[in-house]
């Protein structure tokens, strides 16, 4: 929610950031209760210091004062000075979270007041020295990422995690995306580049290079020899057809033994191209088969009868039809594949990540391509970006409470910063009686 704080130089109420609270770190309210009792025993033993060095003090001043001998000066002096040394750093302990004594002395309660100046700061910091493209190349470059992966992609039980992952995705997708969005898309990207791509030159320039090479000779000898047995099987109808072209006023014996020597000569003429491979009709259908493919590639009328004939195909109900239950179609078979751990598509990219794994450890020159791949993707995301991501450190900080924030950062920290006011108690004590004590040999 945001809050709405008056504009006073517009006179408006405009809406001002939300505060909000820092997270909690990994244990939660458990983890912060422990620490809490910490950091509450820290503070008793550093005020404990404090306090026996203020007994010490009071005692040996009231020894002084009656008489004790010499050495309750340096033992006075030292207490005082460690007096001194554990009340200068609890307060500069408390200033950095608060008011020492609830007194607003200035320069004091510093995260509090300078919160958003720290988050700043940090983020210049974070920017400077880890985001750079120096040291991202360099740790990029000493981490070795792609020998890493490749030993990790080596191992089935990962590969298969992967592809499992990966299984996991297409799902996701299939289920996300509708299908008459990616049928749109498929006639879009898919049809209509074949409509608008011309079919007359590249079809001729393919069967040109295909009747070069005699592929098509296969075929035409399956032609020749369905044709041959189509005649040799079907003597009756040769010999209707014969019949019902002839005169009516022709004898019947006649027509049947002009038939019988139509389907002889048919026949002969069938078995003759099937078993002559150099039969002129096989040369000519080869002749024909050339300039047609010529005509494909040069002759306007061969190449816009293409096109009709391409027009007519894609404007079919079945193939209309065939084009509509493709996705459907693809996206079964991609869903039973990915959901089926032994289809053949998961067997086919799990061994694919494995060899990606094994020969990202043998070969050098592959390792070097996907780790220079790996340091420019970074150094681009730095050198373009990396204001954006420090942004993110700037901004989350400056939304925290900073009430909230100094109590969350004392009670993450506070027990280890009780350490300096037990050192202050301590190096001040030392530090007074050997002070005292030069004074005493000097003077």
């Amino acid at each position: 929610m945001e809050q709405l704080a008056p504009d006073e130089s517009a006179g408006e109420i405009v809406a001002a950031p939300a505060r909000t609270v820092p997270a909690d770190p990994p244990g939660g309210a458990a983890a912060d209760e422990e620490k809490r009792r910490g950091l509450r025993k820290m503070k008793t033993v550093a005020l404990s210091f404090l306090v026996g060095a203020t007994v010490v003090f009071l005692v040996t001043s009231w020894g002084q004062a009656h008489g004790w001998a010499g050495w309750a000066g340096y033992v006075r002096a030292a207490a005082e000075a460690g007096m001194v040394g554990a009340l200068a750093d609890w307060f500069a302990v408390t200033a950095l979270f608060r008011h020492p004594l609830g007194l607003k002395i200035p320069h004091t309660a510093i995260i509090p007041n300078k919160k958003d100046a720290l988050g700043n700061s940090l983020g210049d910091f974070v920017g400077a020295n880890f985001l750079s493209e120096a040291v991202v190349r360099d740790k990029l470059r000493r981490v070795e990422i792609a020998r890493r992966l490749g030993g990790w992609l080596a191992e089935e039980k990962n590969a298969e995690r992967i592809t499992s992952e990966l299984a996991t995705v297409v799902r996701g997708a299939m289920t996300v995306l509708r299908d008459e969005d990616v049928q749109a898309v498929m006639e879009q990207a898919v049809v209509r580049r074949i409509v608008d791509q011309p079919w007359g030159p590249p079809l001729g320039k393919l069967l040109a290079e295909v009747f070069a090479d005699g592929a098509h000779h296969k075929l035409v000898d399956l032609m020749c020899d369905r044709g041959y047995e189509w005649v040799r099987d079907n003597h009756t109808a040769m010999l209707r057809v014969v019949s019902d072209r002839a005169p009516s006023w022709s004898p019947k014996f006649v027509d049947e033994m002009l038939a019988d020597k139509v389907y002889g000569e048919v026949l002969s003429f069938t078995w003759a191209v099937k078993t002559d491979v150099n039969h002129p009709m096989r040369l000519a259908l080869d002749k024909f088969l050339g300039e047609f493919a010529q005509d494909l590639q040069t002759d306007p009328d061969t190449m816009q009868r293409a096109e009709q004939v391409k027009t007519q195909i894609l404007e079919h109900g079945e193939v209309k039809k065939l084009i509509g239950s493709a996705w459907a179609t693809a996206k079964g078979m991609l869903l039973t594949a990915a959901e089926d751990p032994s289809s053949e598509l998961r067997k086919r990219v799990r061994e694919g990540l494995m060899s990606l794994g094994g020969r990202l450890v043998t070969e050098e020159s592959l390792r070097s391509k996907v780790d220079g791949w790996v340091e420019g993707a970074a150094a681009y995301l730095v050198t373009n970006y990396a204001k954006e991501i420090t942004t993110i450190i700037t901004d989350t900080v400056e939304r925290w409470d900073a009430e909230e924030t100094s109590r969350k950062i004392e009670l993450q920290v506070g027990r280890d910063l009780q350490f300096i006011r037990i050192n202050g108690t301590v190096v001040g004590s030392l530090a007074g009686l050997v002070i005292y004590t030069l004074a005493q040999l000097l003077f």
